[in-house]
């Protein structure tokens, strides 16, 4: 039987070989050459500020279903620039998660932070893709690729101009993202071969991710206490959806999470 994660995948696939048909890879590199260059969004990360808070437009998962409307995902993106995001995420994944890249177009169109893909990448096209469409940075999931496709695509991000967010769920995972010299490194909490959530991840997998390497917490942020208790733990951000699109003033949440990283990562310098 196959896991969430493969059943999402599958899909991917059958909706990105529609789209090889219709604009070639050649096509797609043309188009990325002629868009502004990436933003950095390691050096937005590693900006001397507290805990930074990736904020996600997010319109459902496949753990819960439809979470919210989001009829203008430009007016939502300027609500969190507003409530000091650092790193705007967009969901393009269209089938489990209702994203597109007209979302993550229109998202790029209105904000100066960096803009990150947030999708399930398996090839060489989504990276150019993702560029093309005005992406800065990338995600790729170390439990869907290879080691020798995640280095793969870890240089084609580099060749792109952008960075890659590499997600990890485990101690095998940290390792083999390490390995390929992962510079931003998610841990998340929830499992997407089964969707739990393990809220415990984040504090023992960050131990093994080196200093320097940008750590960001994903999943089980739904308050305040929980963006402090990661900044506690080491995080130097977290990536915060549901929380944000439920709620009636996401800017002013923002703020709240953004004070609270900011307490959490006070209490981790005066223990050590």
């Amino acid at each position: 039987m196959s896991t969430v994660l493969e059943q999402i995948i599958d899909g991917v696939k059958i909706d990105l070989a529609q789209r090889q048909r219709d604009t070639s890879l050649g096509e797609l590199q043309e188009m990325a050459a002629r868009v502004p260059p990436a933003i950095d969004a390691l050096a937005a990360l590693k900006a001397a500020q507290g805990v930074h808070v990736i904020a996600e437009v997010k319109r459902a998962s496949p753990s819960k279903g439809k979470l919210a409307t989001i009829t203008d995902p430009a007016s939502l993106a300027s609500a969190y620039a507003a409530g000091g995001a650092s790193v705007i995420s967009v969901l393009t994944e269209e089938r489990r998660f209702g994203g597109s890249l007209a979302d993550l177009a229109s998202v790029r169109a209105v904000v100066d932070v960096p803009v990150l893909r947030k999708d399930f990448i398996v090839e060489d096209y989504q990276i150019w893709e993702a560029r093309a469409w005005g992406a800065d940075l990338i995600l790729l999931i170390v439990a869907a690729l290879s080691d020798d496709d995640l280095a793969h695509l870890l240089a084609t991000v580099a060749e792109a101009g952008m960075h890659a967010l590499v997600e990890v769920h485990d101690e095998a995972e940290v390792a083999r993202a390490v390995a390929v010299g992962a510079r931003i490194i998610g841990v998340n909490a929830r499992d997407l071969r089964t969707l739990d959530v393990d809220r415990t991840t984040f504090a023992r997998l960050a131990s093994g991710i080196p200093d320097g390497v940008v750590t960001i917490a994903e999943s089980g942020v739904r308050s305040a206490d929980d963006v402090s208790d990661y900044a506690s733990q080491g995080a130097d951000a977290v990536l915060v959806g549901e929380a944000l699109v439920i709620g009636d003033d996401p800017a002013q949440t923002l703020k709240q999470f953004l004070a609270a990283g900011e307490r959490g990562a006070t209490n981790k310098r005066g223990l050590s």
